[in-house]
């Protein structure tokens, strides 16, 4: 009899609660509803959410319960009313609310499109359209205040509250790598890279004659209906680029710095047979081999690189410094003469073409310290002087040539200074001392 009394107490307990539970829907339903609702509405909303939580156990209850809780923040936001400023708006929103938000409304979606009955779908879309716009600020905001970590999250949040726009993504990838938050970066990138993302399109742009502003579009047809309308004027087109070497490089570039070696190598591997002319590619496996210090390798990439841009400065002087780290000396000379015949500003070439003038200089200082006080040995030592006065005045000329170009260049001035100490130039070594 006891078994049978506890059988039914518990079936009148379930009871009560399903009862109760169905009662706290329709209240929230009810207030939902409400397109103002009030603060006493909001009140009544989180209370009837606090007790339903611990009760739903059904898929639909669970789903439904979730749906109510994720949109709690939109719900106090429109308490607000139409008036609402963006600043009283974001009061209500941050990274893990609209984060919780997409896990609810996205499983809203899938949970109706499973069981074919569109409760709030039509409602879900109207509330993604209606309040993504104000999302994409407030994550912009973030990033103009250098929260970059915080931007990507929210980014990525409204990436999953709306999948077709790829863009947000990569923008979240690019602030997650702004602010250093490097595992999550190189998720969104190769999410892109999944999803086989480029970026890659054309911008249609018109003046608008009422204000002056140049206005863009994604859409020619709209750009050329105001063009038509006699409203704009001045169309232009814009081809942005396809980002697909610079997600394969980042790629690359963070499992590097996670010292996933083998990882990087293959990536970026893979990139190049997917697109083996992009010089960005090249450039990126060959930044990867020089922080691997395998020199010959990069030599041989940045070769490649500079088959297709033959006049290229930095590709040149970058394999001028490669030859100095590997003592090839009369290769590192040839590669600064061409940048300096090809771009005659380029400050760096002549400090570091003078550099490489001076590099025997210390060896013949450590033969001149070994020397006696023979007379063999002082004529030596003469000659071993000699020697040393060619270097510097060898290496005068590029560092007076580098000084005139870029007067407030500290380490110019240094090496000039040295330089004039040591052939005695004393009135030149004045005058270039007395400058700030």
């Amino acid at each position: 009899m006891k078994i049978k009394q506890i059988i039914i107490a518990s079936t009148l307990l379930v009871s009560v609660a399903s009862f109760s539970q169905k009662d706290e829907l329709k209240a929230l339903k009810k207030i939902y509803a409400k397109e103002i609702p009030s603060a006493s509405d909001i009140a009544d909303y989180k209370s009837n959410l606090n007790k339903l939580e611990p009760l739903a156990t059904e898929e639909s209850d669970k789903i439904y319960t979730n749906f109510y809780k994720c949109m709690l923040p939109i719900m106090e936001i429109s308490s607000l009313g139409p008036a609402a400023t963006p600043a009283q708006m974001m009061k209500f929103v941050n990274a893990k609310s609209i984060s919780d938000l997409a896990t609810g409304l996205n499983a809203t979606l899938d949970f109706e499109k499973k069981t074919g009955k569109k409760v709030y779908t039509d409602d879900i879309n109207e509330t993604i359209a209606s309040f993504k716009p104000e999302m994409l600020n407030y994550a912009v905001a973030l990033g103009n205040q250098k929260k970059y970590k915080e931007s990507s999250e929210v980014l990525y949040a409204i990436y999953q509250l709306d999948k077709k726009d790829q863009e947000n993504l990569y923008y979240a990838a690019g602030y997650a790598v702004n602010g250093e938050d490097f595992d999550s970066a190189l998720k969104y990138y190769k999410e892109l890279k999944t999803i086989n993302y480029s970026g890659e399109k054309t911008l249609y742009t018109a003046k608008n004659i009422a204000t002056g502003e140049v206005e863009t579009y994604d859409d020619k047809n709209v750009r050329d209906s105001f063009i038509r309308l006699k409203t704009h004027n001045n169309p232009k087109e814009e081809k942005i680029p396809s980002k697909r070497g610079e997600i394969y490089k980042n790629i690359a570039l963070i499992l590097l710095q996670q010292n996933k070696t083998d990882e990087a190598k293959a990536a970026i591997s893979e990139a190049r047979k997917d697109n083996p002319n992009d010089t960005s590619l090249i450039l990126t496996e060959a930044d990867l081999y020089y922080k691997l210090n395998d020199f010959a390798k990069y030599k041989e990439l940045v070769g490649q690189a500079l088959a297709a841009n033959p006049n290229d400065v930095d590709l040149i002087f970058n394999l001028g410094v490669v030859s100095t780290e590997t003592k090839q000396y009369d290769e590192a000379e040839k590669y600064y003469n061409k940048v300096i015949q090809l771009k005659p500003d380029y400050v760096n070439a002549y400090l570091n073409l003078s550099d490489l003038k001076l590099k025997p200089d210390g060896k013949i200082v450590e033969e001149m310290n070994k020397l006696g006080t023979s007379a063999a040995d002082l004529k030596k030592y003469d000659n071993l002087k000699a020697e040393r006065v060619k270097l510097f005045n060898s290496a005068l000329p590029l560092l007076e040539k580098a000084i005139e170009l870029d007067p407030q260049n500290e380490v110019v001035k240094s090496n000039l200074l040295t330089v004039y100490n040591f052939l005695e130039l004393t009135d030149k070594y004045k005058a270039l001392k007395a400058k700030n």
